[in-house]
């Protein structure tokens, strides 16, 4: 089990304390935070993209992150990809999945995934991990068992896709079940997540700022 620490609105100070303690995984919502933060970092941990990422900011955070978690368009897939090949990199990816349907949030349909995934194939500098999801904000932590179920479904069912097809994507390396925040990430772990992401649980509560919205935990 992987912890990503949500460290939207935290201070370099508190990453690196959470790096002393033990964290070894970063998550970040936006690029232009990762850029004041990071180097303010020098603890050795691996960066995470865990917000949506706009294409006229990948060059940016190919250079900052390790992970890009919210892959969830062709455009944006290739964009990357693309930026890799300059200094033949390779970069491990998650598609993000819109689970709940929702309109107006980022991420592929449940039943597109499969096939955006074999499309994904096509670029070798994307290391194809597995699945994230950020369903919406539980009133109670059992609220999100019904989308982290559906996840866990989804994600066994392309292992077996990927295992029995002639895609460019190994089974054994697509092994990252993303789901779970400070809310309910107990009820994510029993539905089968391999890395949850933690906000205020690990922090405490948020300081104030305008930039409001379940991305980070």
């Amino acid at each position: 089990m992987a912890v990503v620490a949500a460290a939207k609105d935290r201070t370099p100070e508190e990453v690196r304390a959470a790096i002393r303690a033990g964290i070894s995984h970063i998550g970040e919502n936006y690029v232009q935070d990762a850029v004041q933060k990071r180097p303010c970092v020098s603890e050795p941990a691996t960066w995470h993209m865990i917000g949506h990422l706009q294409r006229n900011k990948a060059n940016t955070a190919v250079g900052l992150f390790d992970w890009v978690q919210t892959v969830d368009s062709l455009a944006l897939a290739e964009k990357i990809a693309t930026l890799l090949a300059l200094t033949e990199k390779t970069m491990p990816v998650l598609v993000q999945v819109n689970i709940g349907r929702e309109p107006h949030k980022a991420g592929v349909l449940p039943e597109a995934v499969t096939a955006f995934i074999r499309e994904l194939a096509r670029f070798p500098n994307l290391q194809v991990r597995g699945l994230m999801a950020i369903p919406s904000a539980p009133d109670r932590p059992e609220d999100s068992r019904p989308h982290f179920r559906a996840m866990r479904r989804l994600f066994e069912d392309l292992r077996t896709e990927v295992s029995t097809s002639h895609t460019e994507c190994d089974a054994t390396g697509f092994d990252v079940l993303s789901m779970g925040m400070s809310a309910d990430w107990a009820v994510a772990v029993e539905e089968g997540a391999t890395m949850i992401r933690l906000g205020t649980f690990l922090f405490g509560p948020r300081p104030p700022s305008p930039r409001r919205g379940r991305g980070l935990g």
